[in-house]
């Protein structure tokens, strides 16, 4: 889901739990990460907790443990900024591997938060900040729990 032609997702996530885990690196643009994501979990009606790891690529193990406890929806968010060497490139293909994998090996919804930005202002302008364009935090959670919602449909 991103910028032109993202859908309005209204949930009712009433006794669902969405576990939101969150990287601490670049702190402005985490904490209006955090902030959207915990702003949608209310809006749906939905228990969460929130938990901090240092970086995004710790993002995947904590995920893969709440995955093996059963949780109902993971929000995954990080922030990645391309800087002068391959290291980017690295931990954006093992965030993504790895929390698409802790999805789809526990069908365990997981909303993709981690901004994969060429610079500060791109991340800035994804965080849900006053004066930014997209609140990615929030799609995130909304993405997670629009997909535990329809997997509990299918039982």
């Amino acid at each position: 889901m991103s910028g032109a032609g993202a859908p309005a997702i209204e949930l009712d996530a009433t006794g669902y739990t969405v576990e939101i885990v969150a990287a601490q690196w670049h702190t402005e643009v985490m904490d209006g990460l955090v902030a959207g994501a915990i702003r949608a979990a209310e809006a749906a009606g939905a228990n969460y907790r929130v938990t901090r790891v240092p970086g995004a690529f710790e993002l995947t193990i904590v995920a893969e443990h709440l995955a093996l406890q059963g949780v109902d929806a993971i929000a995954a968010l990080g922030v990645v900024i391309r800087g002068d060497t391959p290291h980017f490139d690295y931990v954006c293909d093992a965030v993504t591997q790895g929390l698409n994998a802790v999805a789809r090996e526990h069908v365990t919804p997981v909303g993709f938060g981690v901004l994969t930005c060429d610079d500060d202002a791109q991340a800035l302008a994804r965080a849900g900040l006053d004066g930014s364009k997209e609140d990615k935090g929030a799609e995130a959670v909304q993405a997670a729990l629009a997909t535990a919602i329809a997997l509990r449909g299918l039982h």
